[in-house]
């Protein structure tokens, strides 16, 4: 019996997911330049053919890559912009992102992927938007440390330093993450929020 148009497009959908996944690992592991199209249908279990199928180009991949992290980095920029609790919203980011550790390495070869972004010359458009968004999230940051600190919730200090320290925390963890992999610890809130949070705070 054929197969229906939506057998076809779960189909397709798996093995984007697939090769995703193995190129989000080999770039954030070996870099762009160093991950051939080849090493990346070999990690997803693919033939070349089939890869070549999905992306014509590895920059065409990569530039998905950075536009699906751009895009989430907007969407947690504009959640820092509601009138939720400070204190709540900064603990609910970070819980993501500490579940996501002890899951699976994504999220880390996703912030390695990052990191690797900021750095490459002649960016692509979708790269500098990746930039942008890095730049405004950093700053929307800041001004949620500012309003925590006049609710009393965080501890008082210069507002983008404290941001720019636990983006460094959330990144120096991320890269601890990639190269200890099934030894790496990830640490608990409290710990990561320390020098942010005010003790006896409740959200």
């Amino acid at each position: 019996m054929p197969r229906t148009e939506e057998q076809y497009k779960e189909m397709r959908i798996a093995t984007q997911n697939k090769i995703h996944s193995s190129a989000i690992k080999l770039f954030s592991k070996k870099g762009f330049a160093a991950t051939s199209v080849k090493d990346i249908a070999e990690g997803a279990g693919i033939s070349i053919g089939l890869m070549y199928r999905h992306y014509k180009k590895k920059e065409d991949l990569f530039n998905e890559l950075v536009t699906y992290a751009a895009e989430g980095l907007d969407r947690t920029a504009k959640l820092f912009q509601s009138d939720d609790s400070p204190v709540k919203l900064i603990e609910q980011f970070t819980l993501e992102i500490l579940n996501d550790f002890d899951k699976d390495d994504e999220y880390a070869h996703f912030q390695m992927l990052m990191n690797q972004s900021s750095t490459i010359e002649d960016p692509s458009p979708e790269i500098k938007y990746l930039n942008k968004q890095s730049e405004a999230m950093l700053h929307q940051t800041a001004r949620l440390i500012e309003k925590g600190q006049k609710l009393g919730q965080f501890k008082q200090g210069n507002a983008m330093e404290m941001a720019l320290f636990y983006f460094a925390s959330i990144q120096g963890l991320a890269m601890i993450k990639t190269t200890m992999n099934e030894v790496f610890i990830t640490p608990k809130l409290e710990i990561v929020t320390s020098f942010l949070i005010e003790e006896c705070i409740s959200p």
